[in-house]
């Protein structure tokens, strides 16, 4: 198969936070986009069960900046059977009580700007099937369209995308992440569950560069 160059589209936003999961509760970024929150990203613009994304070079256009965020969140979600008892019986969820309150802490990152580039692969149908997809994906990026809202990390830090103009450069900063998350192996149940892969991540030049197979399974 016909070998092709990375697609790339520019990204950016206020604020956003890719959460590393060893902080169970507080919400710790990365200090840089991890290749599962790119892959979500690209999906988000361009979203076909036919493709996955394959993440090649994530460069950082922005200095790495923090901002530190407190807030109250509820301790718990409420679940559908819950709020179809509510319905019948009356009642529902206060958010007001204290037992269902707590303060949260969030270090994020502020002002990111970063230039992705990587590979649709598709499941089938070989080079054909991958021409067509690149080229839709250019025009919708070209156009701004998108399948659903991109985001950086969390929901509440929405993106904006746009495809690169040939300024983008790199930050000069070079420095070793140890691991990271590389992506999530989703089980065929239906369930949402799946297993963690990391990488050992480090930024070269203000580029990140994504092994095709991570290097560590689940801690």
């Amino acid at each position: 198969m016909e070998a092709w160059p990375p697609l790339a589209v520019k990204v950016w936003g206020e604020r956003a936070c890719f959460t590393r999961p060893e902080a169970k509760v507080e919400r710790v970024s990365y200090p840089v986009m991890t290749p599962s929150a790119a892959a979500g990203v690209l999906a988000s613009i361009f979203w076909k069960p036919e493709i996955r994304w394959r993440i090649e070079e994530i460069w950082v256009l922005n200095d790495i900046r923090w901002f530190s965020l407190l807030r109250n969140e509820v301790n718990q979600r409420a679940s559908e059977r819950a709020a179809r008892d509510w319905a019948r019986r009356g009642g529902g969820f206060d958010a007001t009580d204290p037992d269902n309150r707590a303060q949260r802490h969030t270090l994020g990152l502020y002002k990111v700007a970063y230039l992705i580039r990587a590979q649709p692969e598709p499941h089938a149908g070989g080079t054909n099937a991958a021409a067509k997809y690149r080229d839709q994906f250019r025009r919708r990026v070209e156009r701004g369209q998108c399948f659903s809202q991109p985001y950086l990390g969390c929901r509440e830090f929405s993106a904006s995308f746009g495809p690169p103009d040939g300024s983008e450069h790199p930050i000069d900063r070079t420095e070793a992440f140890g691991r990271m998350l590389h992506s999530i192996d989703y089980l065929d149940d239906g369930t949402g569950r799946g297993a963690p892969r990391f990488f050992d991540a480090t930024l070269e030049q203000g580029v990140l560069r994504v092994p095709a197979a991570p290097t560590h399974e689940e801690a």
